[in-house]
């Protein structure tokens, strides 16, 4: 009887060991595989690259090359401001913080990005407000950052994707133009007064030019195209937000100066999930800068994007094999930086954080299907990478998970820098890759 179990033991034993040496001679394949989809790619040798692979299951690094090397992340950023986000605000953003006082109703924003949002269409803030038999007043003493983060390029004031940051955003922070039945059209309809014909312009293409430091819009003397639209960032400043709201709500708003108490109450708008996914589908710039704001609320920490990043760090991102330089929400900034290595470890992070895989991949762009990952994969009903992508001039990166033909859950980065070939070409080699590994593994 003891020598039966004796010889149980040894047997189990033996497969136990049989099955590490097995998986570890898998693994083994699997790295000299990958190893050499590098080694013979000539375009890939032409810029700085950084790759890790790593097998989730077995908590293990297959590949790496220079993994440990720091790289401009661009909106892979937005991985870390996306895990930050799912241990901040889990269910809801907050929108508004308010207190009652007598005849009064005093607010102040959270940063929320939803607040008639062009997609997201957050109005629970501007219904309480709407709803109110109170006088309004607006206090703006809450933001102390600057209307641009740190690092970002100053001559793209211009462009749909630099929208300001701001304690209240409304309407996205944009001017939102589109040509129909003749005729422009203007949200939000308070700044239709603000765009107007540039008579001396020689150019030859219809495009609205704002000042720089103005809300005066400018378009030259010339027929838009028939489906064109244009999103102008526009100036933001404490005047324009009472403006807008006493449009949007059809009263007055005020202007108070009120240091906003602990006790003030919250008004949650939309749902996480839904604004992580306009986060992460289209890389949404202006979702990520003010997503930082709310997370500060949150945590009651000040409305400054600097120090709440600093917080952030502190408090969930201590085990990152390595410290990484975060400055901004969206990856706008090219000051970031972080390595391949330690993004592997947030995603790991974020995978067990959502802990439902369907709805994870769901918040992410998928490979030929949905986000910034549709055209870059051959277009499929059943895809096989989730990946956040990252695109700066000179900057094409894509992090995130591979489920390989056999199902076996990879994660990875791949961050390409330096290049001067064009982006299109950069991405064509890591797809070639990243197909590579789930078609063989």
């Amino acid at each position: 009887m003891i020598k039966n179990s004796v010889k149980h033991i040894l047997f189990a034993a033996l497969a136990i060991s049989f099955g590490a040496l097995t998986s570890c001679k898998t693994n083994q394949i699997i790295s000299r595989k990958v190893a050499k989809q590098f080694k013979h790619n000539e375009m890939l040798k032409k810029y700085q690259v950084g790759f890790a692979l790593y097998d989730m299951e077995k908590e293990q690094m297959l590949y790496q090359k220079d993994a440990d090397k720091y790289f401009v992340p661009a909106s892979n950023t937005k991985l870390f401001t996306f895990y930050t986000g799912l241990k901040t605000c889990p269910d809801s953003i907050p929108s508004l913080r308010y207190v009652e006082r007598g005849d009064s109703l005093i607010f102040w924003g959270t940063g929320d990005p939803s607040l008639l949002h062009s997609v997201l269409k957050g109005t629970k803030a501007i219904q309480l407000l709407k709803q109110s038999n109170k006088k309004l007043f607006f206090a703006n003493n809450r933001f102390t950052g600057n209307f641009f983060g740190r690092g970002w390029s100053w001559d793209d004031y211009n462009e749909y994707y630099q929208p300001e940051i701001s304690e209240m955003p409304l309407f996205d922070n944009v001017v939102s133009i589109n040509y129909k039945a003749g005729e422009l059209d203007i949200v939000p309809k308070a700044l239709k007064s603000c765009v107007m014909p540039d008579s001396g312009s020689k150019a030859k293409r219809f495009e609205v030019q704002r000042e720089f430091l103005a809300n005066k819009f400018f378009y030259p003397p010339v027929k838009p195209d028939a489906n064109y639209e244009q999103q102008v960032p526009y100036k933001t400043s404490t005047a324009l937000t009472l403006t807008l709201l006493a449009d949007t709500l059809k009263k007055e708003v005020q202007l108070i100066n009120y240091p906003m108490p602990a006790s003030a109450k919250r008004v949650y708008s939309s749902k996480s999930e839904d604004v992580f996914r306009q986060l992460m589908l289209p890389s949404d710039n202006f979702i990520a800068e003010q997503l930082l704001l709310t997370y500060g609320d949150q945590l009651g920490l000040e409305m400054n994007s600097t120090k709440i990043i600093a917080a952030l760090q502190e408090k969930y991102l201590n085990d990152l094999p390595d410290k990484p330089r975060w400055v901004d929400g969206s990856g706008l900034s090219r000051v970031n930086l972080f390595t391949p290595r330690s993004i592997i470890k947030l995603l790991e992070l974020i995978y067990k954080e959502v802990n439902n895989q369907p709805r994870l991949f769901s918040m992410m762009p998928a490979g030929g299907k949905a986000g910034t990952l549709r055209n870059a994969y051959p277009k499929t009903d059943s895809p096989f990478v989730f990946a956040k992508t990252g695109t700066l001039s000179g900057v094409h990166n894509q992090s995130g998970y591979i489920v390989t033909s056999k199902g076996k859950l990879l994660l990875y980065s791949f961050m390409n820098n330096n290049y001067v070939e064009t982006t299109a070409d950069v991405r064509k080699e890591m797809v070639k890759v990243v197909t590579f590994i789930h078609d063989n593994f």
